[in-house]
């Protein structure tokens, strides 16, 4: 028998029935594993199992932890020794990890029963989750949109409430545009916070860090606590936080200077029903008795064409680097077209094209140093269309040309944090008349998580969205 309330609570809540004896850890992950089976059919967000793998946990002890018994999901780009990662590649379908990631060993040293792996789209590049491997992961406020990319798998998961938290990563969003889609929160921590190690020092030129996406904001923090903090091959160390981020939690955020805006960073008006939620919750804001005034930064450089450059490099070293492990070239029967474009791409540019894009990145960073310089949270849509339809985005295409477009209308405004290193999060505030969620975004000064967690718990308590679950939920 499952644990029936198990619904009713978030990540923390559950471990504290465990520790308290009230359940047990095997009754929590037969209800997880129970709750896939009968909701991931629908979704697909479940790509990988191994219940095994958490059982045997169970049965050899799990650590002792904040988060001791929950049952937890690995986005498939993180190494799990002894379990498949395919980074929703066809190539590597059958690849067995042999050593565990640095973030993996951390969550389990936090007490998780890890039973298998989100989908991902392929290497994490897309804002929409529809691998070749795998299929589409759908959305469960409407199973014809996409849940975001990359961590879609993630975000789905938690929304249809299969488990409270699971494992997200951000390099370009793809925290924050899944918790947007999904209807859920997600926090992108400050650059270095989290480990990305052992087999490398930084993602995509130090763009990407890993965390969570979750239910409730508290949940965040507490992972945040359980998971930061250097490893011995870190090329860099996020600023300590001054307190433990979970008691930020319900820690009066102060009468805070927060600017807004609800258009796109190139100046492009977005979709209304969107800029209409961010006037809204400006309005909010200003109730809840923050300064709030309407400005946004100005960028020295485009950050799509930043991104482009840093993230075709890292994957043309995929590429380079399977093929000397295989001893062939790869082919799109191997790899997507889009990831062979893109490898390619970088090869016709030059090395100082790489240096430049770096440069640019800094400019940006310093823009928006400058920017913060005279405000403490900046609120702009996490999206500024609804959640994609599924085929908007075709990474099988012979013709290639819509990508860029659909990714500059749809996600303009997540990247220039990754450049940055700046925390930032998608707060689940507001919905469309079509019920597809439409969540906001706040970014913080570097090494200020604790504002955002502050404003997050804040925001929780006046427009709490938990009770407020997708049609297609466990």
């Amino acid at each position: 028998m499952g644990f029936k309330e198990y619904g009713n609570y978030d990540a923390l809540g559950l471990a504290a029935l465990v520790r308290d004896k009230k359940v047990s850890a095997a009754e929590l992950l037969d209800e997880a594993i129970a709750r896939t089976e009968k909701i991931d059919p629908k979704i697909n967000a479940v790509v990988v199992r191994h219940d095994d793998y958490a059982r045997k946990q169970l049965a050899v002890g799990l650590p002792q932890g904040p988060f001791t018994g929950v049952p937890f999901l690995l986005k498939d780009l993180e190494p799990l020794a002894g379990t498949i990662t395919t980074s929703g590649a066809s190539l590597f379908k059958a690849n067995v990890a042999d050593h565990d990631g640095t973030l993996a060993r951390r969550f389990l040293d936090a007490g998780l029963a890890i039973f298998g792996k989100t989908s991902s789209p392929e290497f994490g590049l897309m804002p929409t989750t529809e691998s070749r491997l795998f299929g589409p992961t759908r959305n469960p406020w409407n199973l014809a949109h996409s849940s975001g990319g990359s961590s879609g798998g993630a975000a789905a998961a938690v929304a249809a409430r299969i488990l409270p938290v699971a494992h997200a990563s951000d390099g370009g969003g793809s925290i924050r545009i899944p918790a947007s889609a999904s209807g859920v929160f997600g926090l992108k921590p400050t650059r270095a916070r989290t480990p990305v190690g052992p087999d490398k020092g930084e993602g995509w030129g130090g763009f990407s860090v890993g965390h969570v996406v979750s239910i409730s904001v508290r949940d965040s923090a507490a992972m945040l606590d359980a998971i930061h903090g250097a490893e011995p091959s870190s090329p860099y160390v996020a600023p300590a936080p001054e307190r433990p981020f979970i008691e930020e939690i319900g820690r009066d955020p102060g009468r805070l200077r927060i600017a807004f805006t609800d258009r796109s960073p190139y100046g492009d008006a977005i979709d209304p029903e969107i800029a209409a939620a961010v006037r809204d919750v400006a309005k909010m804001l200003e109730g809840l008795g923050h300064h709030v005034e309407e400005r946004a930064p100005t960028l020295a450089a485009d950050p799509a064409a930043v991104m482009a450059t840093i993230v075709a490099a890292n994957t043309a070293l995929t590429v380079q680097l399977t093929e000397q492990r295989i001893g062939r070239a790869v082919t799109d029967r191997d790899f997507e077209r889009l990831t062979l474009a893109s490898a390619h791409n970088a090869k016709k540019a030059a090395s100082v094209d790489y240096v430049a894009a770096q440069l640019a990145a800094f400019q940006i960073s310093r823009n928006l140093a400058t920017f913060f310089a005279t405000c403490d949270v900046f609120l702009s849509p996490t999206l500024c269309a609804p959640p994609l339809r599924l085929g908007e985005l075709d990474t099988m295409s012979n013709d290639l040309s819509h990508v860029a477009p659909v990714l500059r209308r749809y996600m303009p405004g997540t990247s220039m944090f990754n450049m940055s290193g700046q925390p930032a999060m998608s707060v689940p505030l507001a919905w469309n008349a079509a019920g597809l969620p439409l969540g906001m975004m706040f970014a913080a000064r570097f090494g200020d998580e604790a504002t955002l967690f502050r404003l997050a718990a804040q925001l929780e308590q006046e427009r709490p969205w938990k009770d407020k679950k997708p049609p297609l939920c466990a």
